[in-house]
């Protein structure tokens, strides 16, 4: 028995790749990689054919890279916590000023109207604003984080929907306060 099994050799498996674009392409009549020059031979695993060889996406990649609605909301999500850290001392300067006394609230406001440490008035309304927008982002994507987690809803059609409502709602909400800040 055990020599009817030493003589048979198993089928070569299919070469089998998912490949994100933008990746290395194989060429075949040339025998290497398109984009890099390392030669690639075929190996008994892949039964002579070439193996596949997979990179990652570099920086310069990135415009050209398609990104689903998941990944955007996974990135903005960083972006909008750190962005929240640190514009902590403005927030912390902003609750105090506007709750510790009359005085202090008008100096508050004047920084929206006026302007104040040498920078105009606008520019200080669009801190504020990108402080609403990463703060309204960052709460519904940690509730859709939350959500996911509680009830394992890990799919990709609930991914991609889920994540399409997150930047609708957040950036309509955000635009809506932007409104009442701005005008």
């Amino acid at each position: 028995m055990v020599s009817d099994l030493m003589g048979k050799v198993p089928p070569p498996r299919r070469n089998r790749e998912l490949r994100i674009a933008p990746g290395p392409v194989w060429q075949a009549s040339q025998g290497r990689v398109a984009g890099s020059n390392h030669t690639v031979a075929g190996s008994a695993a892949t039964g002579g054919a070439p193996a596949t060889v997979y990179r990652n996406i570099h920086v310069t990649d990135l415009t050209s890279y398609r990104l689903p609605p998941a990944g955007w909301v996974s990135i903005l999500h960083r972006i909008s916590g750190a962005a929240m850290f640190l514009l902590l001392p403005f927030t912390i300067w902003m609750f105090d000023a506007s709750v510790t006394s009359e005085a202090s609230y008008e100096q508050f406001t004047s920084v929206f109207t006026a302007g104040g440490a040498g920078l105009p008035g606008w520019f200080w309304k669009l801190v504020a604003f990108a402080l609403i927008w990463a703060y309204l982002l960052h709460f519904c994507a940690g509730l859709r984080h939350l959500w996911m987690d509680a009830t394992h809803a890990v799919s990709l059609s609930f991914g991609r929907t889920s994540a399409l409502v997150v930047i609708v709602l957040s950036s309509v909400v955000a635009l809506a306060l932007g409104y009442k800040l701005f005008f």
